[in-house]
């Protein structure tokens, strides 16, 4: 792997925290940044989770720390960040990119589980941030990179939960943006759209939503049946991979003002650009005729 060169105005021995890192994305950044010959790498996840990085050929050592970290677990977090603060001098680099995806319409979602969806994707990341934020103004210099989604710029059905919680991730990191600026701390939102790989296999449903997908009497059985294979598509059919999102991330490293938002796939900047060039009734509009078997939606169908 090539080396990962990195702003010259953070440390010459960075310290960096990656969340999520067994797999996905977090996986193909974790491989770069254990091949990085500079920086001191805190690669995390899940304790069930920590056993892959042995299989994966990621070993521990005294350059690479290997922590159970479950984001939406408040003494984890603090555990994790005050190890660092004591022994490392603070963050320089987090990297906020673990996360869980729901499937499930409103309707069939109940509160435990919206709340899940939010602890790992907004409230863990941005406590995180939180934590790390005061040593890196001490040192007047730092990095922020929670990775979104091209859902947290515009939602899919069945996928409510999920895009609301990328959302609320996308502003409170531009409000980050804004508070951070004055001490030459960097802030970014990666915002991938498809990816190719099986991730969709990970997707958590809703109780309600698993018994709706199995019984043909209810009335979102026919949503779930037809929108589950079609993400699936979308998914294959994709060219970005998480290699690919990983070069993304590791690239606003090398930049010494990174923007506020990276669109990593070539769909996630389409979207972006078709937002902002069709008036809004005529984008959801267009959407909704897209989406697949929706004339078999609802009571007309």
């Amino acid at each position: 792997m090539t080396r990962v060169p990195v702003d010259p105005s953070l440390s010459t021995h960075p310290v960096v925290l990656l969340t999520g890192a067994s797999s996905g994305i977090g996986l193909a950044l974790a491989r770069q940044l254990v091949a990085w010959p500079a920086g001191h790498i805190v690669l995390t996840a899940r304790a069930s989770s920590l056993p892959r990085f042995e299989a994966l050929g990621i070993e521990a050592s005294e350059r690479v720390w290997l922590r159970p970290l479950d984001v939406t677990n408040e003494a984890e977090r603090a555990a994790v960040m005050d190890e660092i603060d004591r022994e490392l001098d603070g963050v320089d680099i987090l990297i906020n990119n673990a996360g869980v995806a729901y499937r499930s319409v409103t309707e069939q979602i109940d509160e435990a589980e919206m709340r899940q969806q939010f602890a790992t994707n907004f409230v863990g990341p941005m406590d995180l941030a939180r934590l790390a934020l005061p040593s890196m103004r001490a040192k007047r210099s730092g990095r922020v990179i929670n990775v979104s989604s091209v859902s947290g710029m515009m939602a899919m059905p069945t996928m409510g939960a999920y895009s609301g919680s990328k959302f609320a991730l996308e502003g409170a990191t531009e409000s980050l943006w804004y508070e951070m600026k004055p001490w030459g701390i960097g802030v970014t939102l990666v915002q991938p759209g498809f990816i190719h790989s099986n991730s969709f296999q990970n997707v958590v449903w809703s109780d309600a939503a698993r018994r709706a997908m199995n019984d043909p009497a209810d009335p979102y059985h026919v949503v779930y049946r037809s929108m589950s294979p079609f993400i699936e598509r979308l998914m294959q059919l994709a060219r970005a991979t998480p290699e690919h999102i990983a070069n993304q991330v590791l690239r606003t490293l090398r930049q010494r003002k990174p923007r506020l938002r990276v669109f990593a796939t070539i769909d996630a900047r389409f979207f972006y650009i078709l937002r902002r060039a069709l008036p809004r009734k005529v984008f959801h509009a267009l959407l909704y005729r897209r989406l697949p078997q929706v004339r078999q939606w609802g009571p007309d169908a």
